[in-house]
């Protein structure tokens, strides 16, 4: 056999035309890198910046041609690329020289076979950003914190435990108290644990989302999670306080008997329905306790709970208050809608005795450039996409709405977020809200989260507010929530790079809304390869095992989405009665995933089921 890799010059025929594609790409990448000052770049990310440029640079030419020529020539094609974009091409140039050489043929430029550059800059950028790395995987886990987590330090602790590695505020609910009290659990709990954990704090944004709704009962149902066979597998939780509180879970009860209670109490009752009830004291804390049922109970004012203690005390008290209920408005397929300006709460249709509609729902938008900017014939959606419709008539005060999308019916409810992916609704900068949470995170938080970013303004803008406070050591996440925020990725990540901590967050469910879910995959791709080449971590976010979070069991389609969060530096969870599950499970699946993938590149580790039968290695 010739040691010559070419044996003839029909197989010499593709290198050439590689190495021509080779080097009019190479030219493209340096041209492109030509005269660009990167003095307002983080040093850190000046070699980052460079890359970025390079990789655009390449990808604005389709080399599936080459690609396939260098796949016959057995090399390495350019589908790994992102991380050294111009060093890759160059390693390949030169491989394909070496070739041209053996064969006899001159090579038209030869150059020195660079080292990988960057191959770690994006592992630096991710410590930098999550301070740190997470044990045993190179992918962190944050989760956004349920309401309870500001009077339960017991519940952010197995949050830890399970292996959060950065707690998630989302700042359009609560409070800077109910925030800071967060804050102070997850602190105790990182120190008594020794294991380090993060806060990000997610600026509001621009709220655009559904107003309030009229309150229904003040009844307060608990209701345990059970298996298909009728068995509790969790049971029900309340927190009883003092004070008046507006927690989805809380019941006021008079302060000064409920300092008496103790753990292993046992508080009996009739419900709101007759139903004899046991309501279990299972944590006593400073601002109130917890109690846990395995029955589903109706709590309403004025109900009498009667303590029955192991040491025989016994004192009988009334429910004060409960939180009332929000009212949904059922929607189906042909409904309309009015989306409404005014503060007045929403009602569902109004219908008279023959069941005719008299009056549609109502619901009122907490953006008022809605009504100023949308047009008749704009798609419209509510809740992450499971409510849609279209505009049809449009006037200062109101939106009318019919419903296209609401499959068997659906439920809308208060603050549901509002998508209006074709309507340009010049919301820029950030609002009182988010400054008075920038404040706040300013002092208490490590990183900050980027709501509905847009543009390089927006980035600027939230640099210039770091700046006045002092806090420009704070990571900052930019969040690619709109069509308009992918479509300007490549001057957002250049922007950003100002920071030596930056990250960007794949929202997906808001990006499938505005771009349409049949090409969430292919965005979310396009997202993650733009974002390697720039050195820039990921968070992989939105629905990430989350009937696993809610029901404690997941699906099979989900542990496969959440496996793809490997190629991401960090995976958000969302709350949940089983969110500890959650986490542990992904914690569990990114382990094992870490030994088959890094990023795009499939690693290779032994297969167990790769080994031949006995009979057949022998022959």
């Amino acid at each position: 056999m010739s040691s010559a890799p070419f044996s003839s010059l029909a197989e010499y025929a593709p290198a050439g035309a590689a190495l021509k594609s080779l080097y009019f790409l190479r030219e493209q990448m340096r041209a492109a890198l030509a005269d660009l000052d990167f003095t307002a770049i983080d040093p850190s990310y000046r070699d980052s910046a460079a890359n970025l440029i390079a990789y655009l640079a390449l990808r604005r030419h389709d080399v599936r041609l080459l690609q396939r020529q260098l796949n016959a020539l057995g090399l390495s094609s350019l589908g790994h690329c992102e991380s050294d974009a111009l060093d890759t091409v160059t390693r390949v140039i030169a491989v394909l020289e070496q070739m041209h050489a053996s064969f006899g043929a001159a090579p038209e430029a030869s150059e020195p076979w660079p080292a990988p550059a960057q191959e770690y800059a994006l592992q630096g950028h991710a410590e930098a950003l999550f301070a740190g790395q997470a044990r045993g995987r190179d992918v962190r886990i944050m989760v956004t914190m349920p309401e309870e987590a500001a009077h339960d330090a017991q519940l952010v602790e197995r949050l830890v435990v399970a292996g959060m590695n950065c707690q998630r505020i989302n700042c359009a609910h609560d409070g800077p108290d109910a925030w800071a009290k967060m804050i102070e659990h997850v602190r105790q709990a990182s120190r008594k644990l020794g294991k380090p954990c993060q806060v990000a704090m997610d600026l509001p944004g621009p709220k655009l989302r559904t107003g309030p709704m009229a309150a229904g009962p003040a009844i307060l149902k608990l209701r345990p999670q059970r298996d298909e066979n009728g068995a509790v597998l969790q049971p029900a939780r309340a927190y009883l306080t003092g004070d008046r509180h507006t927690a989805e879970v809380a019941v006021e009860v008079p302060a000064k008997w409920l300092r008496t209670l103790q753990v292993g109490d046992v508080l009996k009752c009739r419900d709101a329905r007759g139903a004899k009830r046991k309501l279990h004291v299972v944590d006593v804390q400073p601002q109130g306790v917890w109690v846990e049922l395995d029955k589903t109970t109706y709590i309403a004012p004025n109900m009498a709970l009667k303590r029955k203690a192991p040491d025989g005390r016994k004192a009988k008290a009334r429910v004060v208050s409960v939180p009332p209920r929000g009212q949904a408005i059922k929607l189906r397929e042909g409904d309309l809608l009015t989306l409404t300006r005014a503060a007045e709460q929403g009602a569902p249709a109004q219908v008279d005795p023959s069941g005719t509609v008299v009056a549609p729902a109502h619901i009122g938008c907490t953006a008022e450039a809605v009504f100023a900017t949308a047009k008749p014939g704009d798609p419209i959606w509510f809740d992450d996409g499971k409510i849609g419709g279209k505009v049809l008539e449009v006037s200062a005060q109101a939106l009318q709405v019919r419903i296209d999308h609401a499959p068997g019916g659906a439920k809308l409810k208060a603050d549901k977020g509002i998508n209006l992916p074709n309507t340009d609704l010049g919301l820029v900068g950030l609002a009182d809200d988010d400054l008075a949470a920038l404040e706040f995170a300013a002092r208490h938080a490590d990183i900050i989260e980027l709501s509905f970013v847009n543009s390089a303004d927006d980035v600027r803008c939230l640099f210039d507010h770091l700046k006045r406070l002092d806090a420009e050591h704070l990571g900052v996440v930019l969040k690619i929530e709109t069509r308009q925020g992918f479509e300007n990725l490549p001057q957002l990540l250049l922007e950003g790079m100002r920071s030596r901590r930056l990250g960007v967050m794949i929202a997906r469910g808001d990006l499938a809304v505005e771009t349409g879910f049949e090409r969430t995959a292919e965005l979310q791709e396009e997202m993650l390869c733009l974002c390697e080449a720039a050195h820039v971590p990921v968070i992989w976010a939105t629905q990430v095992l989350e009937t696993l979070a809610k029901t404690g069991a997941p699906t099979r389609a989900e542990m496969t989405d959440a496996a793809m969060g490997i190629r991401a530096e960090c995976v958000m969870l969302n709350k949940g009665p089983y969110i500890h599950k959650a986490i542990a499970a992904l914690d569990d699946l990114l382990k094992r995933m870490h030994n088959h993938h890094e990023k795009k590149r499939d690693m290779l580790r032994k297969l167990q089921v790769a080994r031949l039968p006995v009979q057949t290695a022998q022959a």
